[in-house]
């Protein structure tokens, strides 16, 4: 079994991909957050998917790409868990905070992919999987401040989201064409947001400011729809177990963009705690094999 190289594409792509989930993570939290929410979740999440359907097949059009047959782009499976971890993890916010939020959701991506390898029989030594341990260390040293306890509600919507979003990011190592796969993956949402708008509406839960919608526009068109059409090229040079401890920086870059768009202030600790993940993805990027 031979180490699983990284090419200079495939590191640019996750660099990209990762700053788009980041700023995923702040529109959420911006728009989402109880003490200043400008939406209710479920106009968020579908807002989101729908903006991120305009986006890809905008692009789809855009590139004049040959289509393939439709069952060979993206799957009803792979919408599924799409689906599921936008729903989930927009309703979690409403009672997790950011440090318990980012903890849980991270936590449960890296859990659930570095299992799921062993099962498929991929072979990790002891100093990547101490890589791993040191990259959730600076997860949780960066997060600890923030933590208050959450309620046993938000923490399960968060470890689902998690996990759904660890078997969509597993199905997206065999895309052949990541554009295609994501924009077909996103158009298969839209019969569960059909399902999801009329729940809500005969619940009268429906309600947004315009900040509310702009914020939901570009999660879905920018941050998710390109962003995930990146993180599935990434995917195609990256191990389950590296792409999940890639996802462990998310948090720290988050938590940079919140200085400048969410008047969050700067920390030493952030700083540190970045570090400390970077050696902890060093380690496993360099030890890490299929």
């Amino acid at each position: 079994m031979t180490k699983h190289s990284l090419s200079s594409a495939t590191l640019l792509f996750a660099a990209v991909a990762l700053i788009f989930f980041a700023a995923n993570s702040v529109l959420a939290r911006m728009a989402l957050i109880p003490q200043a929410a400008q939406m209710d979740a479920g106009s968020f999440v579908l807002l989101r998917l729908f903006s991120a359907v305009v986006m890809l097949w905008l692009l789809l059009a855009l590139s004049h790409r040959t289509a393939r047959p439709a069952s060979a782009r993206g799957s009803w499976r792979s919408a599924a868990w799409l689906f599921l971890y936008a729903l989930s993890f927009a309703y979690a916010y409403r009672s997790v905070d950011a440090g318990s939020g980012a903890l849980v959701l991270f936590g449960s991506v890296q859990l659930v992919m570095f299992f799921i390898a062993r099962l498929k029989g991929a072979h990790t030594s002891l100093l990547a999987v101490t890589g791993v341990v040191i990259a959730m260390a600076g997860l949780g040293y960066l997060m600890w401040p923030l933590i208050s306890t959450p309620s046993l509600i938000g923490v399960l919507l968060m470890a689902v989201s998690g996990a759904a979003w660890a078997f969509y990011t597993i199905a997206g190592q065999g895309s052949q064409d990541p554009l295609q796969d994501t924009a077909y993956n996103f158009l298969r949402t839209l019969p569960f947001c059909l399902a999801l708008l009329l729940v809500l509406l005969a619940f009268g839960a429906v309600w947004s400011s315009w900040q509310g919608v702009l914020l939901a526009v570009l999660s879905g068109a920018l941050a998710s729809g390109i962003g995930y059409a990146v993180w599935y090229s990434a995917l195609r040079g990256l191990s389950g177990i590296q792409a999940g401890s890639l996802q462990l920086l998310v948090p720290a870059i988050a938590s940079a963009g919140g200085i400048p768009f969410a008047g969050d202030l700067f920390s030493w600790r952030l700083v540190i705690s970045t570090l400390i993940t970077l050696a902890g993805i060093f380690l496993v990027m360099r030890n890490s094999q299929r």
